[in-house]
């Protein structure tokens, strides 16, 4: 982190503080999705939990913006209740190496929307890896966990990829990310047009 600056510090703490109370707040829904679907039922909605990885390297553009930002959500996430404890530290970095790992083959230079969709699902491959054997998913039929996996994937793709990138865009029109990599091509792109 020794290019960061001050600025992109504090806005990746920021999105991480707003997205670990976003990821705790979830955790019902998800809840009430098993209720009705079984283990399953929270794979439609998986991807909300990456979104934050997503989200602050598109803004922030620097190595180590999704897996930093995911690890601090999840650390917020542990401080305000999340049942499973510290644990969720761990299963952040989990997430935020998935995401990171995308960003890393691009050399942290192409944040087009494919490139942030394949994140998400980095952060699902990753993620569903370690569901496989500490959350038990092994011991599901294989057409169960082929199942899971799929929406996961999509979910990743579409709600922190997809979304994430509709977010962060949406921000950018507001001129408050006029002074990062994100608000800059957009003023350009305005400039452009």
């Amino acid at each position: 982190m020794n290019n960061w600056r001050l600025k992109e510090v504090i806005v990746m703490a920021a999105l991480s503080v707003v997205f670990g109370v976003v990821y705790l707040a979830f955790l019902p829904l998800g809840g009430i999705l098993v209720g009705f679907m079984g283990p399953i039922g929270y794979e439609p909605i998986f991807g909300i939990w990456f979104i934050v990885s997503i989200i602050a390297a598109y803004i922030i553009r620097k190595p180590g913006a999704a897996f930093i930002s995911e690890t601090i959500a999840a650390t917020i996430e542990v401080m305000l209740g999340n049942a499973l404890g510290p644990i969720i530290i761990l299963v952040g970095m989990i997430q935020g190496i998935g995401a990171e790992a995308v960003f890393a083959a691009t050399k942290w230079k192409n944040y087009a929307l494919w490139v942030l969709m394949l994140a998400g699902m980095g952060s699902a491959v990753t993620s569903f890896i370690w569901g496989m054997f500490q959350g038990g998913y092994i011991a599901f039929a294989p057409s169960y966990i082929l199942a899971m996996f799929v929406i996961r994937l999509i979910s990743g793709a579409l709600i922190a990829g997809w979304l994430g990138k509709a977010i962060s865009d949406a921000l950018a029109k507001t001129g408050v990310l006029s002074s990062f990599a994100l608000g800059k091509e957009y003023k350009k792109g305005k400039k452009a047009a």
